[in-house]
């Protein structure tokens, strides 16, 4: 069984000035997050090093009993000034995703490989990208588990961002084949912009948006991907002609999401429904891996996989479903009721709650943590603490429970978001949603140093402990 492995680079937020040491836990449900004040001046805000120079790729290949192992290295390659959001726009563009998640309609739509993956720039926070090669040429795209659609800009465009790589030219490709609207895959799309052809030789027409207002428009087509070594003919993904939004630098999006025209879905054949990754703790120069294929023998885990089952709801039928049925602060439990379940999602950043569970975990983590000064809340978050002063703080341990006894311990680098340049705005990193029934979301910044496998031949979700890095 072949393996195919991404590598994941962690874009530190432009306003961290602190460096995190994370040490062995106090007392088992403690951890010691040792605080390393540091002279960035220059840094933090600049380019130093989000721009730093081309960085060779490396690969490697090896041969295990589980099969042929492929591993690639892509370090980020940072975004232009212009890009960047202050921390408060972040986290309004983090709440409009997941706002967008609460209102989205009801639509009825056996090898492994290693690959790597970056980070990125879709809502301008803590999201991640990966570089692949479409028509062989190198694309960085933007990894969203809650997409479907694979896409990319293309030529003419009418309307494309600024991205890093050169716009993909579909007349310089051979391999390229337009879909026509008349074709099943084009009849059943659940995001086409007319549901009729104006002939049936017309090209197949996709539009899509995102929840903080980004959006892409364009035409269905087919070509070579390529994943390392592992090559996809006949690919679909959409050439976007009119794209806008808060995209960064990338070349588009790839879709990890539960429909069939997913990357998933579309090279399950090969790699069987089964992608994993680890999201790192570290800021600058940090990767991470992305994973295709059930060869868990080149993971590096650190604790037991324990695999929960995903569930179906249909208001987001695209998003990875988990029941969650309890948390904890500090080994004090609370109860969660999670009907409908909630979302795993590697495009939201914050962790959302419904209010009385995170009435229950804020009031636990403030009265554990009632050593430290309070500090007036930041956007979304709104229990925020003054560590100036401090070298070293204890932080309660914070667990998720699921169906199954499957117990995910939250990494001390999840648990706070820093604000301020001197550490005196850090702030509990959950948020509350506005009503008990909206639709809980596990986001990516407390999936960090976790590997975290989606089977979805299986319907699982496995979970286990890992320093991740990429090497």
């Amino acid at each position: 069984m072949e393996s195919l492995k991404f590598l994941l680079v962690l874009v530190l937020l432009p306003f961290l000035v602190i460096t995190l040491v994370i040490a062995e836990n106090v007392n088992g449900e403690k951890r010691l997050l040792v605080l390393k004040h540091s002279d960035v001046h220059g840094e933090v805000g600049g380019h130093s090093r989000r721009c730093s120079p081309p960085h060779k790729s490396k690969s490697s290949n090896t041969e295990t009993q589980n099969g042929a192992t492929t591993t690639l290295e892509m370090r980020h390659q940072g975004r232009r000034h212009h890009h960047h959001l202050s921390p408060s726009q972040q986290l309004l563009s983090d709440e409009a995703r997941a706002q967008s998640i609460q209102s989205r309609p009801t639509t009825t739509a056996e090898e492994s490989a290693q690959v790597p993956l970056t980070s990125g720039v879709k809502l301008q926070t803590l999201n991640y990208v990966i570089t692949i090669e479409l028509a062989a040429k190198k694309r960085t795209l933007i990894v969203d588990t809650g997409s479907d659609l694979t896409w990319i800009q293309c030529k003419p465009c009418s309307y494309c961002y600024s991205q890093q790589d050169p716009l993909f030219d579909p007349s310089l490709s051979p391999s390229y084949h337009p879909i026509p609207c008349s074709s099943p895959t084009c009849t059943t799309l659940p995001f086409s912009p007319s549901p009729s052809c104006a002939t049936p030789s017309s090209t197949c027409a996709y539009a899509l948006s995102y929840g903080d207002g980004s959006y892409t428009r364009g035409d269905l087509a087919r070509d070579t991907l390529t994943i390392a070594n592992a090559t996809a003919e006949g690919f679909v993904f959409g050439c976007g002609r009119s794209n806008r939004g808060l995209f960064g630098g990338a070349s588009g999006l790839v879709g990890l999401g539960r429909s069939s025209l997913s990357l998933v879905s579309q090279t399950s054949a090969r790699f069987g429904g089964v992608f994993s990754y680890c999201l790192p703790s570290k800021a600058y120069d940090s990767s991470g891996s992305l994973t295709l294929g059930a060869d868990y023998s080149v993971f590096r885990n650190e604790t037991q996989l324990m695999f929960t089952r995903m569930v179906l709801n249909p208001r987001v039928r695209s998003f990875y479903m988990l029941n969650m049925t309890g948390m904890s602060v500090g080994g004090v439990g609370i109860a969660v009721a999670s009907e409908g379940g909630v979302l795993i999602d590697s495009g939201t950043v914050i962790t959302r709650l419904p209010p009385s569970v995170y009435k229950a975990v804020r009031g636990e983590f403030l009265r554990q943590f009632s050593a430290y000064p309070v500090a007036p809340g930041f956007s979304i978050l709104d229990t925020c603490f003054n560590l100036t002063g401090y070298d070293e703080v204890e932080v309660p341990t914070l667990r998720m429970r699921f169906e199954g006894d499957v117990e995910v311990r939250v990494d001390v680098s999840g648990a706070l978001y820093f604000v301020k340049r001197d550490a005196s705005q850090v702030c509990l990193a959950l948020a509350s949603l506005a009503y008990e029934d909206d639709l809980g979301i596990i986001g990516n910044y407390q999936q960090k140093n976790l590997r975290v496998v989606y089977d979805t031949k299986q319907s699982v979700v496995g979970f286990a402990e890992e320093t991740c890095s990429y090497s």
